[in-house]
């Protein structure tokens, strides 16, 4: 009787609960020391920003605070944000991760597609086996970039609940919910569009608005279809 009581499975999912959950305190987050904690991060491109402020590129950190991007074929950058440094950001709670040892300790909703695609037991360990698995990848813009390396974290992190995460509701996560590191962040990230709008309109006049509205338009419905219509284009 004794052991049943001790490998009952409900025992064992409640045990893991109260683990999953007994999680250590993170640092404090310190932009300036490039040292966020658990956080998305986001930073303005040169000349696609310049176009479309709200495209920037994105990365995730460790729970010490080190940033990893997707920035080149073969490549994930450690500690060294590509395209400068960080102008917003936004801390996740570790507590809607799904750190899963086996199948019966799933919180998530996803247990035996989670455990398909590789559960892990820390937030480090989800984001250490996803830079393995892009260390292989090719970057290309429109089909796997930056974006895909933080969707992918995310995913095996089951973060929320979901295993659905994209380019786009990570764009949107941190375009809706993130918060500008300051003023100088703010200066750098619009300023540069606000230029080549007065410039164009100057130089060009109203068709140039209407063709930089086309171009934003464009990329956005190319995000949008390629995401939610024609998943098989994309690389993840």
């Amino acid at each position: 009787m004794e052991l049943k009581e001790i490998y009952d499975p409900e025992h064992m999912s409640s045990t893991s609960k109260t683990i999953q959950h007994d999680l250590w305190p993170l640092d404090e987050i310190d932009p300036k020391k490039a040292k966020l904690p658990c956080c998305l991060v986001w930073t303005p491109l040169p000349v696609v920003s310049w176009l479309a402020p709200f495209i920037g590129h994105v990365g995730i950190c460790l729970e010490d605070g080190v940033i990893l991007d997707f920035s080149g074929s073969n490549f994930v950058n450690v500690g060294d944000f590509a395209f400068g440094s960080v102008a917003r950001y936004l801390q996740l709670d570790r507590k809607q991760c799904c750190f899963a040892a086996n199948l019966l300790s799933h919180v998530c909703s996803n247990g035996y597609k989670h455990s398909q695609s590789g559960a892990s037991l820390t937030w480090d360990d989800a984001l250490r086996s996803t830079i393995r698995n892009f260390e292989h990848r090719s970057y290309n813009l429109f089909t796997c970039n930056c974006h895909s390396f933080v969707a992918a974290c995310l995913n095996r992190l089951c973060y929320g609940g979901s295993m659905d995460w994209n380019m786009v509701n990570v764009a949107a996560l941190i375009l809706f919910r993130g918060q500008w590191v300051g003023l100088t962040s703010i200066l750098r990230s619009f300023l540069p569009f606000a230029v080549v709008l007065c410039l164009g309109v100057l130089l060009v006049g109203w068709p140039f608005i209407i063709g930089l509205m086309f171009f934003g338009l464009l990329l956005m419905t190319w995000f949008l279809v390629a995401n939610y219509c024609v998943k098989s284009l994309l690389d993840y």
